[in-house]
């Protein structure tokens, strides 16, 4: 009878193994070993100090990853079962910048690239952004009516291609490659849009295909060249809202974003009034009582309401944020001066903030904070007071060229205030990422001082979202190490992971990609014993599950 259950043990461990190492292989699951961490940082702070996208790229091609070989079964000993523990608090802010296509001024640097140039050019900035701890990236896919993607209602970009309605060759979708890669790297995905711009003077003659001919009955032109939809004209608002329900359905976004641009700026069309006599006309033919101002926000307001409603209805977990002028009106707050986005673009976005018609409001404040006339500190103040439904207020920040003579300590210390003045959801967008990829300077700045550490973004409470489950841990020993390895029922709910190893009282924290599931710690750093090793799941909106905690003897 013993010699069966013996028999019986060994071959069950023979079946666990060979289970276990199928799964491994399976999964390809990329191996953390923090005894090696020595050589891991050496290799992303020589990225970080010498800011070139060629050295980051570089580096993340270098072997930081270390496969560790599954523990043989007479070498393998399970920990003990899971225990409550205090985890310590997980650092939270929003870190992205904005990729501009319109004109190429980040992406793709020309409109002749090849397929596969494109996709070098990606990875390379999705690198950067990786190796410096930026956790988001918001992409401009709709410049001027026009897409840098597989649509059924717009021309492919003449930034793309260098001609309207030209598709890349050989084929690809650059939406779908910039998601797929921004995502592998732990990256969200903003997709930014341009709501009325019907053409911009950058983008090549007007063709058949563009929509100023396709939609010419209610496109103007201005006298800078440019053409713009009319906003108050209704197949511009169901034109527009279709093609963001498109995107928001068949991509897998994590943010839809509208920059500044509704009514144009005056000085687009010589200091001239918009011309919009034609709907104008029709709205006080039928009774209309608004003052012509008052009219035209409200054909913006409708949208922008409208726009919101439609993305929660498609996908709730996608995020609406709008990154308008950063300045309401003169004298909000008292001293400030300057354009008036609420006369002038007819965009009366404090009301949208008030309504909590967005997830995420991103003032372009591209001032310094001082002098007090265009502070930079005092208009983030003034909004923080309207942001009446605490939705995420992360302001944009002039990376490129805030008017100092010392622009990496002025970022720095405006990422500082916002930390001072938005400590519930703490976060900024930098523009644009050529602030970083060409000042070495700035970028060292910024990953070595305020972004030194990794970072998860801000929850967004009023979004619902299922609970995730709590992960499995299971930690085995082997040539004295622990090892440690995670498993989620719904993987593909995972976003990251964070990752707790308590050496002595010390507990020690890592923001883990989702793909990597498993790793190596020494039983000792500093003179100290490692002691528990806890997990958490973490959602796309930042949502954590509960920690599976367990003992280290």
């Amino acid at each position: 009878m013993k010699i069966q259950v013996i028999k019986f043990l060994t071959l069950l461990g023979i079946v666990a193994c060979l289970v276990y190492s199928c799964s491994s292989k399976r999964n390809k699951t990329p191996l953390i070993n923090p005894v090696e961490s020595t050589v891991t940082s050496v290799k992303l702070d020589t990225v970080k100090k010498e800011q070139t996208p060629e050295k980051a790229k570089e580096a993340l091609r270098a072997p930081v990853y270390t496969q560790v070989v599954t523990p043989k079964e007479e070498d393998t000993k399970e920990e003990d079962t899971s225990i409550k523990v205090t985890l310590p608090r997980v650092q939270r802010e929003f870190r992205a910048a904005w990729i501009a296509t319109v004109a190429n001024i980040n992406w793709p640097s020309k409109n002749n690239l090849s397929t596969e140039q494109q996709k070098a050019e990606a990875v390379q900035l999705l690198d950067m952004l990786k190796v410096n701890n930026f956790n988001a990236v918001i992409f401009q896919v709709r410049p001027s009516a026009d897409a840098l993607y597989q649509s059924q209602y717009e021309p492919w970009s003449y930034f793309l291609t260098g001609e309207t309605g030209k598709k890349p060759f050989p084929f690809y979708d650059p939406l779908e490659f910039w998601v797929e890669e921004a995502h592998k790297r732990g990256l969200e995905l903003h997709v930014w849009l341009n709501p009325y711009r019907a053409h911009h003077t950058n983008g090549g003659s007007v063709t058949e295909q563009s929509m100023v001919n396709r939609a010419s009955d209610h496109v103007v032109r201005l006298k800078n060249g440019m053409y713009w939809f009319d906003p108050a004209d209704q197949r511009t608002q169901d034109h527009a809202a279709a093609v963001v329900k498109d995107i928001v359905k068949r991509y897998d976004i994590d943010g839809v974003h509208f920059d500044d641009y509704f009514y144009p700026y005056a000085s687009y069309n010589g200091g001239a009034d918009f011309p919009d006599n034609k709907t104008w006309n029709a709205y006080r033919n039928a009774g209309g009582n608004l003052s012509r101002a008052d009219w035209r926000r409200y054909n913006v307001n409708k949208f922008i309401e409208r726009v919101y409603a439609d993305i929660k209805a498609e996908k709730n977990y996608v995020k609406f944020g709008l990154s308008p002028f950063g300045i309401w009106k003169p004298g909000y707050p008292a001293g400030v001066t300057g354009s008036s986005q609420y006369d002038e673009l007819y965009a009366d976005a404090k009301l949208w903030l008030n309504k909590g018609w967005i997830d995420y409001f991103t003032p372009q404040l591209y001032w310094p904070i001082n002098p007090s006339k265009q502070s930079f500190t005092a208009l983030l103040k003034w909004w923080q007071s309207e942001n009446t439904h605490n939705r995420h207020l992360w302001p944009g920040l002039n990376t490129v060229g805030v008017s100092v003579s010392d622009k990496p300590t002025e970022i720095v210390n405006q990422i500082e205030a916002t930390r001072q003045i938005t400590p519930n959801s703490v976060g900024a967008v930098h523009w644009s990422i050529a602030g970083l990829t060409k000042s070495p300077a700035m970028l060292s700045r910024i990953s070595n001082g305020p972004y030194k550490q990794k970072s998860l973004i801000p929850k967004s409470p009023w979004l619902a979202a299922n609970p995730l489950l709590q992960p499995t841990l299971l930690l085995t020993m082997e040539n004295g190490n622990i090892f440690a390895k995670w498993l989620h029922k719904q993987p593909d709910q995972v976003f990251h992971w964070v990752l707790y190893s308590r050496y002595g009282d010390t507990w020690e924290t890592e923001i883990l990609d989702a793909n990597i599931t498993a790793m190596e710690f020494g039983k000792s750093k500093n003179g100290k014993n490692l002691n528990a090793v806890a997990v958490q799941a973490i959602d796309r909106l930042g949502n954590e599950s509960e920690y599976m905690a367990k003992s280290v003897k």
